[in-house]
């Protein structure tokens, strides 16, 4: 079965030459537009921001942007796509149907409600695991089939990933489609397969491994979230109350006198799960333009302070 093919550059509005902090500048600022907690239209807005997601997931990694410029530069965003045998999806293996060798068309499985598309489960998804069932027996007689277990990518949100949730995913087969209900428990990171048992083929188990959504303010370590403060020189030097954004919404934090850029400050129990904490990582912003009295203002600190950061 062809599925549509997926131009993500085109998804993250960048030329095919885009270095990685351009994509990751163009997808932050799409990801904070269609975020669906700040979007009005938040059916429209989670579509998009599932498939900005997608897009940055494939091209924020190297190994799988090679393997996607390698279907070249002239497909058009709408045009099928058919994988090579053996390439991505259910392709991998080979056995008989029937009585006859088995093609990728035997091993096409496409999963719903897991926010990932089509053409990325079968470039980069999932895969069939244990035996091959319905192999030609002995004088051309069926063998029973074998049981399978399947394996697909989930995305879940950083949202979902403290809170839990409930997912309806469905699985489309050769001649039918399922649905099941998918429990996401809260603190599952990045990684993490869900097992749901029989529900891969013939009394095989479904496998539904998580893709942490990308998020434009945070960074994912285990149970923690990174986020880059921005502070001003007077804010670093002085001190400060700055409010810094959570998955709960905003939260005030201290900045001590004398914070040096660099330097890391935890908010408990911000993170995901029970365990994950915020860690807040600062970076000093000088400004770009000053005003006359403003420079007059740099100028007597630095006649007046004896501070010599090269010491």
């Amino acid at each position: 079965m062809a599925v549509q093919f997926k131009d993500y550059y085109q998804s993250l509005g960048v030329p095919r030459t885009a270095t990685a902090d351009e994509l990751k500048k163009s997808f932050r600022k799409l990801a904070r537009e269609f975020h669906p907690d700040v979007a009005k239209d938040k059916k429209k807005a989670e579509e998009k921001f599932k498939e900005i997601n997608e897009a940055y997931e494939v091209l924020s990694d190297p190994d799988k942007r090679k393997k996607y410029d390698e279907l070249g530069a002239n497909w058009k965003s709408g045009a099928e796509f058919r994988p090579p045998p053996g390439q991505g999806g259910f392709g991998g293996g080979r056995g008989f149907h029937g009585g006859r060798p088995m093609s990728t068309e035997d091993f096409q499985t496409h999963f719903g409600g897991t926010g990932f598309s089509d053409f990325f489960e079968q470039m980069f998804g999932g895969q069939r695991r244990g035996g091959f069932g319905g192999r030609g027996g002995f004088d051309g007689e069926a063998a029973p089939e074998e049981s399978r277990d399947i394996e697909g990518d989930i995305m879940v949100t950083l949202e979902e990933a403290k809170r839990g949730s409930l997912r309806t995913v469905t699985i489309r087969h050769e001649n039918r489609t399922d649905s099941h209900q998918v429990k996401i428990p809260a603190g599952i990171t990045e990684g993490q397969k869900l097992r749901i048992a029989g529900r891969g083929e013939h009394g095989g188990d479904l496998y539904l491994r998580v893709r942490l959504a990308k998020h434009p303010d945070f960074e994912v370590d285990g149970h923690n979230l990174s986020y880059e403060l921005e502070l001003a020189p007077w804010e670093a030097a002085l001190g400060a109350e700055i409010a810094v954004p959570t998955l709960d919404g905003k939260v005030n934090i201290k900045i001590p006198a004398g914070t040096a850029s660099g330097q890391k400050l935890r908010v408990r129990g911000r993170g995901l799960g029970k365990t994950g904490d915020l860690l807040v990582t600062t970076r000093i912003v000088v400004p770009e333009k000053l005003s006359d009295a403003q420079k007059k203002l740099w100028e007597q600190l630095a006649r007046e302070s004896k501070f010599n950061p090269r010491d």
